[in-house]
């Protein structure tokens, strides 16, 4: 959602090799953008005023002034106007109240009006030039008639946004299974892609209820130790793989990446119980499917975005 506060069709500009910049960020776990500071200094959690696509803007700065390549500019380069003020504190504090009462009437108008949407968020620019409503819905919704309600009520520019579950759930907050609240709603800044690979490659169960979240897609935390287990699974022999052993060859029938260590099955003496080994001890010498059956697998890409 913040990404329009920034973007616009820009024209042609020449990208500076560098340039002194200040990250702002509007929510708490929304994305840093630059900003030019204009010969002021600005330190982290101080407010600024800054100008962005959208009109003026309220933000947070999450990182003092900066030199960045020029490559990591997003142009044009727009200023921060100033360093907030307590009448800026005041406004905005102002502002959010009347977003309270906005919400509330717009619901009541979603109610009259029988449409099937839910309101999400709602939110002023912060010179109250536009009102946006956040809101989520299973199909396309005409809500004309209720723009021209709510701008019959509040006298200024109304947009009514669309957004997916994932950002609802951003929006909202709420706590995952690990009994943490979000990691969307807290630190992360954007979302990532997240496929069902990462799961199967961190040994995780399938079951699509354990590994999505309360959006109901793939838990962004899958992400987090996915390098790490990229790395260790190219040193450590796969499932499957026919092995030779310090007790003979076997076939690996489970692995565990970060440990180090796998399960090797005898093939020599099938009733042998399976033994454990790190991955220096073994060394692959094929690959083989014949000595399990294949479990069909949940399809489970209505998770993936």
């Amino acid at each position: 959602m913040d990404e329009e506060k920034i973007n616009e069709t820009a024209e042609a500009t020449e990208v500076p090799e560098s340039a002194e910049v200040i990250g702002v960020k509007f929510k708490k776990s929304g994305k840093v953008y630059y900003f030019d500071p204009d010969g002021v200094e600005y330190q982290v959690d101080m407010g600024a005023i800054v100008e962005t696509a959208r009109g003026l803007e309220y933000g947070y700065v999450a990182a003092s002034n900066k030199i960045v390549p020029g490559k990591e500019l997003v142009l044009p380069l727009r200023k921060a106007l100033r360093i907030a003020t307590p009448e800026d504190d005041k406004h905005l504090a102002e502002n959010i109240e009347k977003e309270r009462e906005a919400f509330e009437k717009c619901v009541e108008k979603i109610e009259l009006h029988e449409l099937p949407m839910k309101l999400v968020d709602a939110e002023y620019t912060f010179d109250n030039s536009k009102l946006l409503f956040y809101f989520s819905a299973d199909g396309r919704i005409d809500f004309r008639d209720l723009v021209k309600d709510l701008a019959a009520i509040f006298h200024t520019r109304i947009e009514l946004r669309q957004i997916g579950i994932r950002d609802e759930a951003k929006m909202m907050g709420g706590f995952g299974v690990c009994g943490r609240v979000f990691c969307c709603s807290t630190f992360l800044g954007d979302f990532t892609q997240v496929s069902i690979k990462m799961a199967k490659e961190q040994n995780l169960s399938l079951n699509s209820t354990k590994i999505s979240g309360a959006c109901g897609r793939l838990m962004c935390c899958l992400k987090f130790e996915h390098e790490t287990y990229e790395e260790e699974l190219k040193k450590t022999p796969k499932v499957d793989s026919i092995v030779s052993t310090p007790d003979g060859d076997g076939v690996v029938i489970e692995a565990q990446p970060l440990t180090g260590l796998v399960k090797v099955s005898s093939l020599k003496d099938q009733n042998q119980a399976p033994r454990v080994y790190s991955r220096e001890q073994v060394k692959v010498k094929g690959f083989s499917k014949s000595h399990r059956q294949e479990k069909p697998e949940e399809d489970l890409s209505n998770l993936e975005d």
